[in-house]
């Protein structure tokens, strides 16, 4: 259902659980990069990042402050900014500041690796959404910045939807029902790529679960709860009843040309991806519309915490000499307009949905007209009403990294028809506890 490719994800979700791991040893704490001013001449931060448009706003950061000077790395992406930050923590080199996606926020915070910049940030948290800002938090306290939203919502396929007297689906009862119509002419409603089990995760997300917890000085572990179960059952019905195609995202533009020659037809996405739609499409322009995420049936509108590329968090580290001026070069980055605009811009930056709680100014520029034809102006208002219902109670877990990679083996199996979905969630509760043991982690499940 997400077109994403696995382990590229961020998630703006509250996270807890500090101190409970021991994955790295105790950090240094002298950073060789971490410059503190000296003779004058200004502080200097060491900035890792992947996504395009950050090195334009170093150079506007750097344009605009005196003491302040940043010094921007790009890395390659974020699996390989992960396996750098450990290797630079052990050594005693961190940067400063680091682009990183929410779901390892709990681990580097439990490693010792972040910065607590509470003190520097929180009196700006009302000038971010509260899904976002939740993303750089852990128990409370904040240890980076937010720097994108992602806001979810269904784009379908307009003419198809009208051809076959459909409304665009608004809960997951609806959603199964059109899609066993569309069926009968040879059509999918929904992809699920067998490697990509987010579909599984942000439906849980939505319907309530909780696959970690701190219960105490413990972790706590279920994927069994009622949540996951009430996404477990929308997920076989769409699989039992063959509603799903399985294109794989390791042939991307195979999957986009199914889109656009209609082979399915709904996708539950966040701005960002229309772009990769655009870019791949030929047939199909003026076709799709937005319509709210589905519901479950008899609940309020609840959006699970998005999913986006180009990473939602600006962390500082511990290594950090400078912690107040990181802190606020962070913030400058999120909330300095121009900033914020070239970031937001898919030409000039990774058309990164901003973070701020004021971005109406932003929607227009997050959709590409060219692919909504005249649904471009309503969709506007699907994408700032999804802002506001946001999750942002979900928990990473310590061993996110390894659970992930475990659930895409189970997930393939699903999709294919070999296991239930049942049968992958009893199987990662056993899975994960026995995991968190063998780190060490103390565990409940």
């Amino acid at each position: 259902m997400k077109s994403i490719t696995p382990r590229v994800r961020v998630l703006h979700a509250a996270v807890a659980g500090l101190a409970l791991t021991g994955l790295l040893a105790a950090c240094g704490s002298s950073g060789s990069g971490n410059d503190t001013k000296t003779s004058g001449q200004p502080v200097t931060l060491p900035y890792w990042g992947w996504a395009n448009g950050q090195e334009a706003v170093v150079k506007a950061f750097n344009a605009s402050h005196k003491d302040v000077k940043l010094k921007y790395t790009k890395v390659t992406d974020q699996l390989t900014m992960q396996k750098q930050l450990a290797n630079a923590i052990k050594a005693g080199n961190a940067p400063c500041l680091l682009q990183n996606t929410a779901e390892y926020v709990t681990s580097w915070v439990a490693q010792g690796a972040l910065a607590d910049i509470s003190q520097y940030v929180d009196s700006s948290k009302d000038k971010f959404n509260s899904g976002s800002w939740a993303s750089a938090q852990v128990q409370g306290k904040s240890y980076g910045v937010p720097v994108g939203s992602a806001p979810q919502f269904t784009i379908y396929r307009t003419d198809i939807f009208e051809k076959y007297g459909l409304k665009p689906p608004a809960t997951w009862d609806d959603f199964i029902a059109a899609g066993k119509v569309l069926k009968k002419h040879g059509i999918k409603i929904t992809n699920y790529a067998g490697e990509d089990p987010s579909t599984l995760e942000v439906l849980a997300m939505q319907a309530g679960a909780h696959w970690y917890s701190i219960d105490g000085n413990s972790w706590k572990v279920n994927f069994q709860d009622a949540g996951s179960l009430k996404a477990a059952k929308v997920i076989q019905e769409i699989v039992d009843n063959d509603l799903n195609s399985t294109l794989s995202f390791a042939d991307y533009a195979a999957v986009q040309r199914n889109f656009d020659n209609g082979g399915t037809v709904t996708r539950q996405i966040s701005t960002w991806q229309m772009g990769g739609m655009v870019n791949n499409f030929t047939k199909s322009f003026g076709k799709w519309a937005l319509s709210p995420w589905p519901t479950y049936s008899g609940e309020a509108a609840k959006t699970p915490a998005g999913t986006n590329l180009n990473g939602s968090v600006t962390l500082v580290t511990k290594q950090c000499k400078a912690t107040k001026q990181a802190a606020e070069a962070a913030l400058w980055m999120s909330t300095n307009t121009g900033a914020v605009k070239t970031m937001a811009d898919p030409t000039t930056g990774s058309a990164v949905f901003p973070a701020l709680a004021d971005s109406q100014s932003y929607v227009a520029g997050s959709m590409p007209e060219k692919l909504l034809g005249k649904n471009y102006e309503p969709a506007q208002k699907v994408v700032t009403d999804s802002l506001n219902t946001v999750t942002t109670d979900w928990t990473f877990g310590p061993d996110w990294t390894a659970m992930f990679a475990e659930m895409q083996t189970g997930w393939g199996k699903v999709v294919s028809k070999q296991e239930k979905v049942t049968d992958l969630l009893a199987h990662m509760q056993a899975w994960t506890v026995n995991d968190l043991k063998s780190r060490g982690i103390s565990v409940e499940g």
